[in-house]
């Protein structure tokens, strides 16, 4: 999977953007990777259901991504038999997701490690009832120096089609997601936030 460079106009949600900024901001201050202490999730607690932290464990071709606090729309997301937030808390990304969705989603999580910057990506999938669902999933790093320590994702499913059903969306049973964008925002900022889509935070829990 090709990773574009990319200026912060590629991210499509409102709420990523908002989180995308304020890791700016922690960056400008550091001069370099911000520190997790940085960030403040506390300060977007309605977007918690959406949000995953990871501790970064060892290195290259070794590397594991341990999950330190889990959403519930995740756990629904990808076809967990409880959808309570600590589902998949303690537990490694490749061993809780299974190893071909790991395979897909894995690329990303290089790219935000090897440039240190945040990776950003658009899949397109389908719910239960067919409707049209873009999976957007943003990855933002710290850590110190030139080392990735942590990772703190957004994921956001939208449709255009209004409400869908979350349980098992990134199941197998879903088929393949498709890629649309993978991009690494390494680019000059542009503050511009656009226009939210119809049926944006629109979710249907079955």
């Amino acid at each position: 999977m090709q990773f574009v460079s990319s200026n912060p106009s590629v991210i499509r949600s409102i709420r990523q953007r908002v989180f995308l900024n304020a890791w700016l901001r922690a960056a400008r201050k550091r001069g370099g990777l911000p520190l997790l202490a940085d960030f403040r999730p506390e300060a977007f607690a309605d977007e918690l259901p959406d949000m995953m932290g990871l501790d970064v464990v060892g290195s290259g071709d070794g590397v594991r991504f341990l999950i330190t606090q889990n959403g519930s729309q995740l756990a629904a997301a990808y076809g967990n038999k409880s959808a309570r937030s600590d589902n998949l808390h303690n537990s490694y990304l490749d061993d809780a997701i299974g190893p071909d969705r790991y395979a897909r989603v894995l690329p990303s999580y290089r790219a935000c490690l090897s440039h240190r910057r945040p990776a950003y990506a658009i899949s397109t999938v389908q719910d239960s009832d067919g409707r049209d669902v873009s999976y957007e999933r943003l990855l933002l790093p710290f850590g110190k120096a030139d080392a990735v320590e942590q990772i703190v994702g957004s994921y956001k499913a939208i449709s255009i089609d209004g409400g869908f059903k979350v349980r098992n969306l990134m199941g197998l049973r879903s088929g393949a997601p498709i890629t649309i964008v993978s991009a690494v925002i390494d680019r000059d900022f542009v503050p511009s936030a656009g226009a939210a889509r119809a049926g944006d935070d629109v979710i249907e829990l079955d």
